[in-house]
Formats: structure tokens, C-alpha cells, sequence
């Protein structure tokens, strides 16, 4: 019995499990795939207070160790369910292992959808995260792929650092807002094209331009920067018994990490929020990280 199971072992689940053992509650992260989660990805933070050319994989390892420094534990298994039994919460995996805690926090963040093409995982020069890795494009050209409100806001942002900025969707009409779309269309470094999809990523030891397919025609965009903002997706299912969730699968829980279940806390990416980065990540996990410290005290 734990005082606290943390499912996911990315900057949330790890800090919340720093602040639970230096309060002395013992703590175990269930993590399924890498810990660190999508900030293994970059290559530099720059935008943690305190950290200046860290990369995300340094980063993450100093989390664990400062877990494992204050005694907490982490395996690497993946989550089937989680449900309440009595005083209790169980939570069961896809290898049949149990684990019971009598506080739960979900810290699963939410994976960026990917276009499926070759080499997009590993190759120097593709992004998810304008507001993460636009400064290392500053005076080059780039282009962000994807119609709703998180590409338009990661074209604006980049249109202020880079020199070009080329923004593609597959689609003649767009998701976004209008108030935003017209404020990137007024932008004299920016350029819309619609109808296109992205169908090969170019480049040897990074990325050097992008093959855009219009109809039956195809076209070579040389760019320095390719990101794309086709949409996160949580993978909340496990936990629908004990929270609530929003039309796209988001934790309906506030700044307090709280949801409906007393005793139970959403942190990070996994939640419904405006902003999702490291650092709100990492305040997330504290407070959510508290309030469970606080409801094991209280019961």
C-alpha cells in the first residue's frame, strides 16, 4: 500500500512525487513508456527558470534522480484501470500487476499527433512546440502545418522570430479563430497555403525542406524549421470511472489538480488547461503533489 501511485513519469508526475516524499509519504510512478516524457524530444530548454542549455534528456534524468534521492520508486508498466475500493484505490495493469494507494495522481500529459512520415521522430529540425524551439529559428524560414487555433497562435509566434514563415493546411477553411487568422494574414512575412499536405520530410543530417502535395501536383518547400500543430490527444480512458472528461478527452479538474473523486489529482498536459509547458507542468505536479499530502494528513 502506497500512500500515493503517480501514473506518469513525465515533469509533473515527477515533481509531484519530489514534494510527497520530501513530505514523507512514499510514492511509486507508473511510467509505460520513456520517463521525461515529450521533453526527452528537444534538444535545448531554454525557457525553465534556472536552465540554460539543458537538453530535454539531461533534464529528465535529473528529475529521477532527485526521485530515487528521496527514496521513491518507478516502474516501467503501463495503466489498464484505476478504481476505488473502499478507503482505497487500486490500479491495475496491462500485465496483470496491482498496485493499491490510498491517494492517486494522473500525470499522463498528451502526445502530439504526429503526420506519419518517415524520419519525423528522429530528424533534427522537426518540432511540436513553437513556444519550446521557435528562438533557434530566429532569421530563418520555417513552416508550421495544421489549421486550428494552436497552429495559427505557433505561426504568429514564429512570424515574430523567423524570417519567412509558410503555413499549410490540408483544408481551404480553418479551424481557428478568425481574429487570429486575420492578424496572421496581415503579416507581411507570412504566407498561407491551403490544400497542401505535407508528404515527404527532405534533408540528411537535418531537415532541409519539405514535399508538399497540392492535388496532383508537388512542390518543394526549402525550409530550416518544420512544426507541426495537428492537435494533442490524452489518453485519459482509464480514469473515466473516477474523473470527468471534456469533449477531447481532457481531466476536467482546475489549478488545484482536484477532480470529483476526493483524493484523486489530474497534473500536467493530461488536464484541461490554456497553457502546456515545462514549467506549468512542473507547477502542476507541486500542487497536486500538496493536495494529496494534504488529504493523506486529513484521512
Amino acid at each position: 500500500m502506497f500512500d500515493c501511485v503517480i501514473i506518469g513519469g513525465g515533469t509533473a508526475g515527477m515533481t509531484a512525487a519530489i514534494y510527497l516524499l520530501r513530505a514523507g509519504k512514499s510514492a511509486m510512478i507508473l511510467e509505460s513508456t520513456a520517463l521525461g516524457g515529450q521533453i526527452t524530444a528537444s534538444a535545448r530548454i531554454e525557457n525553465f527558470p534556472g536552465l540554460l542549455g539543458v537538453s530535454g534528456i539531461e533534464y529528465a534524468d535529473k528529475l529521477a534522480e532527485q526521485v530515487f534521492h528521496f527514496g521513491g520508486q518507478i516502474e516501467p508498466v503501463e495503466v489498464k484501470e484505476v478504481r476505488k475500493e473502499g478507503d482505497h484505490f487500486m490500479i491495475e495493469t496491462t500485465d496483470d500487476e496491482r498496485y493499491e494507494a490510498k491517494s492517486v495522481i494522473i500525470a499522463t500529459g498528451a502526445a502530439h499527433r504526429h503526420l506519419g512520415l518517415p524520419r519525423e521522430e528522429e530528424l533534427p529540425g522537426v518540432s511540436y512546440c513553437a513556444v519550446c524551439d521557435g528562438a533557434f529559428y530566429k532569421g530563418k524560414d520555417v513552416a508550421v502545418v495544421g489549421g486550428g487555433n494552436s497552429a495559427v497562435q505557433s505561426a504568429l509566434t514564429l512570424a515574430d522570430l523567423c524570417k519567412k514563415v509558410t503555413l499549410i493546411h490540408r483544408r481551404e477553411g480553418f479551424r481557428a479563430e478568425p481574429v487570429l487568422l486575420e492578424r496572421l494574414r496581415s503579416l507581411a512575412n507570412v504566407e498561407i497555403r491551403t490544400g497542401g499536405v505535407v508528404s515527404e520530410l527532405q534533408g540528411e543530417d537535418k531537415l532541409s525542406s519539405v514535399e508538399v502535395t497540392f492535388g496532383e501536383e508537388k512542390e518543394i518547400l526549402p525550409i530550416d524549421g518544420l512544426f507541426i500543430a495537428v492537435g494533442q490527444k490524452p489518453a485519459n480512458e482509464p480514469f473515466a470511472a473516477l474523473v470527468d472528461l471534456d469533449e477531447e478527452g481532457y481531466i476536467v479538474a482546475g489549478e488545484d489538480c482536484c477532480t470529483r473523486t476526493k483524493g484523486v489529482y489530474a497534473a500536467g498536459d493530461c488536464r484541461q488547461k490554456a497553457v502546456r509547458q515545462l514549467v506549468t507542468a512542473a507547477g502542476d505536479g507541486a500542487t497536486a503533489g500538496l493536495a494529496a499530502v494534504r488529504y493523506l494528513d486529513e484521512n
